[in-house]
């Protein structure tokens, strides 16, 4: 009788296994045409074409987040490019010339505003009501270029939900970066168990249920050298809740 029960409860467990699976599979397939790659297009470089970072879009679809850390760099790095989005079309891409009509630095937001055809757009839920312990899933282009322009799903759980700057063990430690975050405001940011790179800045934090967007992916703990990230990723990634894309800076 006990074996019985057993097999029953292993059962129904593989059983909810296997819907959470499918339900995430058909979310996938909901949010994908919504998550474009963020970057730049310069003529006479080769390849023309070139992005580091994620960005979804929301709103009426011309409208497209991304973290503002991404677009600083590639404003950083203008020599006459042009600032953009990549948009899969089938097996192909389409960059379409994107504005900034938003750069929040503190919480590291950006809103850009594109022209042409509505993109899908990605509803935005409320970031207040998820816990620790929630699953969760993010979507973007890990490693940018390397693995081209194919979006990439990862899921993760929220393992702490905890302040954006936390004070080192030694004042020696503090640089001017994390001194002017500890003099502001602290604000909350969800950490992940879920593996990140730098290409994923940017991405869409969803439930895989409803696939509304929770967060923004921004940042990757790494051990050691920043190029460890790649090599040797320490599965614990950051994203900015979207509750701060809602309310705009001060």
């Amino acid at each position: 009788m006990l074996k019985l029960l057993h097999r029953a409860m292993l059962l129904a467990l593989c059983l909810a296994m296997q819907a959470h699976a499918d339900e995430l599979s058909r979310t996938i397939e909901l949010v994908k045409p919504s998550v474009v790659g963020i970057g730049s297009f310069q003529k006479t470089r080769s390849p023309a074409l070139s992005f580091i970072g994620s960005g979804f879009a929301i709103d009426d679809g011309l409208t497209i987040v991304t973290a503002a850390h991404v677009v600083s760099e590639l404003l950083r790095t203008d020599q006459g490019d042009m600032l953009g989005v990549l948009v899969r079309q089938g097996e192909s891409s389409q960059f379409r010339a994107a504005t900034i009509t938003m750069l929040d630095k503190e919480h590291d937001l950006a809103r850009l505003r594109v022209r042409g055809a509505p993109i899908p757009a990605l509803k935005l839920g409320d970031s207040a009501e998820i816990h620790e312990g929630k699953s969760l899933a993010f979507m973007g282009f890990p490693l940018g270029m390397v693995l081209g322009l194919r979006q990439v799903t990862h899921r993760c759980t929220v393992s702490a939900i905890t302040p954006v700057a936390m004070p080192t063990l030694s004042s020696s430690k503090l640089d001017g970066k994390l001194l002017n975050q500890l003099q502001k405001s602290p604000y909350l940011v969800f950490q992940l168990d879920g593996t990140a790179y730098p290409g994923n800045s940017g991405s869409p934090l969803f439930d895989p249920d409803t696939g509304e967007v929770i967060g923004v992916v921004n940042m990757v703990f790494v051990k050691g050298l920043k190029e460890t990230a790649i090599s040797a990723p320490s599965g614990i990634a950051y994203a900015i809740p979207i509750s701060f894309l809602r309310t705009p800076p001060e």
